[in-house]
């Protein structure tokens, strides 16, 4: 190749390499400036113009869509209202209403007897079954008849009213002399204890619970003692009961030893200072001397805190001179002080009242007619003979 071709190929080469070279500077200074960081919470505006609002607020980027709903707080759990137990003169009045129902009957078959023109050997042997029918027992049925005979024997022309009579003689007969208050108070600043026992089925556990009513309504601070740990069904009821009128209830693991509980109810309540202490103890057999011996064993673990001020009996009215063997056994066990008569309704036969306390010597203070939570009532002795004769 000659000098000339080799001259010619080396300007091309440098001329393509200039070309290249001031085309990549003008691409360099064509680029736009990079955009400014956006990514921020808050853009602020530009500078108002002539006719624009200068009030209006900066946009907020990061707050939420409108159609997000705003996250909920969890709901506290809502505490059932305390129930207010019905007065105590309110709920006599209501019991002898149904207790007037129910027993009328055994007045006005008395009274029909009694208003016969002849009162013969056979009207006073039917007056004498009736008596006997309605549980009164033996020995005060044969009371009742002398007395009767006697009021009702015309002397000078002035027959008594019959019905007055046999109201009289029932009256004396139920014994209204009895004192009938419960001793729910203590003494040197503790509280009174009540230790309620009874068999199986009669009502026990539930007449604690109403009792604990009572004791509300009357303004008094209580604490439950469920010490009937062989059935565990007794131990929630209880608490149930304690929960609907707002009282502590102490309680044990199910077969948790029944004293042991007894004494930690009656401790807490002197701890805290209660005017009453209720212990719902298991449903002892009477036949069963264990179990029996075991009932005097609580009522002296808890005398290790407190006297133990009322020992109240729960006997079903409807078990008639059954309920009289049980009472009799009890008695004998821990020092019986009064009796609550369950289910004294129209299956119930008035008399069991006079049987008891006849048999006990202590006297009948509360009574129950129904399942309601304010059906138990101290029982009044006028008021009760006035509800059998209707």
């Amino acid at each position: 190749m000659s000098a000339l071709a080799v001259l010619i190929l080396v300007i091309a080469v440098v001329g393509v390499a200039l070309v290249g070279t001031v085309a990549g500077l003008l691409v360099r200074g064509r680029r736009p400036k990079p955009l400014p960081n956006t990514h921020t919470d808050v853009i602020v505006s530009p500078p108002p113009a002539a006719d624009t609002d200068t009030d209006v607020p900066p946009v907020e980027l990061s707050s939420p869509p409108a159609t997000l709903e705003p996250t909920l707080e969890p709901e506290a759990p809502t505490v059932p209202p305390l129930e207010r137990p019905e007065p105590t003169a309110s709920r006599l009045v209501r019991l002898r209403q149904r207790l007037a129902g129910s027993q009328g009957g055994f007045g006005r078959g008395l009274l029909a007897l009694l208003s016969r023109d002849r009162l013969d050997e056979d009207t006073w042997e039917s007056i004498e079954d009736v008596l006997l029918t309605a549980d009164i027992g033996v020995a005060a049925t044969q009371q009742v008849v002398e007395g009767l005979r006697t009021r009702m024997r015309v002397e000078g022309g002035a027959a008594p009213d019959a019905r007055t009579a046999l109201r009289e003689e029932l009256v004396k007969l139920v014994d209204p002399a009895m004192d009938r208050r419960l001793q729910v108070s203590g003494s040197d600043g503790k509280p009174g204890v009540v230790l309620v026992v009874g068999v199986n089925g009669s009502g026990k556990t539930t007449t604690v619970g109403k009792l604990a009513r009572i004791l509300v309504a009357e303004e008094r601070t209580v604490t439950l003692g469920a010490a009937d740990t062989f059935r565990a069904a007794a131990v929630d009821q209880l608490a149930t009961w304690g929960e609907r009128v707002g009282v502590e209830v102490v309680r044990g693991n199910e077969g948790t030893d029944p004293a042991s509980v007894a004494f930690d109810a009656v401790k807490d309540g002197v701890d805290n200072g209660v005017d009453t202490v209720i212990v719902d103890t298991a449903g002892r057999l009477q036949n069963k001397a264990g179990l029996m011996d075991e009932l005097g064993k609580v009522k002296r673990v808890i005398e290790k805190q407190a006297p133990v001020t009322e020992v109240l009996l729960v006997l079903d009215a409807t078990t008639g001179q059954n309920g009289l063997v049980q009472a009799r056994v009890f008695s004998e066990v821990v020092d019986v002080t009064g009796v609550v008569l369950t289910k004294l309704d129209g299956s119930a036969k008035g008399g069991i009242v006079v049987s008891v306390q006849r048999e006990l010597g202590v006297p009948v203070k509360l009574v129950g007619l129904g399942e309601g939570p304010d059906d138990l009532a101290p029982f009044d002795a006028e008021a009760f003979v006035d509800a059998l004769l209707g």
